[in-house]
């Protein structure tokens, strides 16, 4: 929530400043990174069914596809991405998750989702608005197992060549890698649907969610 001040004495501006820190305090988002096939949407799924809010990257830029009028192919998200994350007034996939995010804080949510940061530049921000409210969980798998899941995708499914072609642009030009590197916990999602759910059940008893 973002106050503006005009006309008030020091003593008002203290205690402004004071209720602003303790609301910001309260509110708890909670990022899951990691490459295609990780185990991201459905880590979030599984949240949202509990109630949780989420802002999601692939939707925002899904969505932007669908405003230009273009079909949602690979192609086109690259494209869309590239686009938006080079727009002469900055990031706007970053912008729009920040937004998306203080919606949901300002509506009441004290806790929200992030499926995908997108970009070391989206964590930055994040960490700029939200001080101190940030956690960043990535999810990995074995590359051969994120691959089956991939190409076995029912709605969109991948070939090999794009899964690494998507993964280096990940890496390369979102600085994808960055923000998995410096993540605060790590789950691995090797196995069943229901082993990855009871890590994230673990670790948020760690979290004293």
């Amino acid at each position: 929530m973002i106050f503006k001040l005009e006309n008030v004495d020091t003593e008002n501006k203290l205690s402004v400043t004071i209720t602003l820190m303790t609301e910001q305090k309260n509110i708890e988002l909670f990022a899951f990174v990691g490459l295609a096939g990780t185990g991201k949407s459905a880590v979030t799924h599984y949240l949202g069914e509990l109630g949780i809010p989420k802002v999601s990257f692939t939707e925002i830029i899904m969505n932007a596809i669908k405003d230009a009028g273009l079909e949602p192919t690979l192609e086109n998200e690259r494209m869309i991405r590239e686009k938006m994350r080079l727009d002469p007034s900055g990031d706007l996939v970053a912008s729009e998750v920040v937004a998306q995010t203080r919606r949901l804080v300002e509506s009441g949510q004290h806790r929200v989702v992030i499926d995908g940061l997108g970009s070391w530049d989206t964590y930055k921000r994040l960490r700029h608005e939200f001080p101190g409210s940030l956690t960043v969980i990535a999810l990995t798998a074995r590359r051969h197992i994120r691959h089956r899941r991939l190409t076995s995708n029912v709605d969109h499914p991948m070939t090999d060549q794009q899964i690494d072609e998507r993964d280096y642009d990940e890496i390369e030009t979102l600085n994808k890698g960055g923000v998995i590197a410096i993540a605060d916990y790590y789950l691995f999602d090797n196995g069943s649907l229901e082993q990855l759910h009871i890590q994230i059940d673990d670790l948020f008893r760690q979290l004293e969610f």
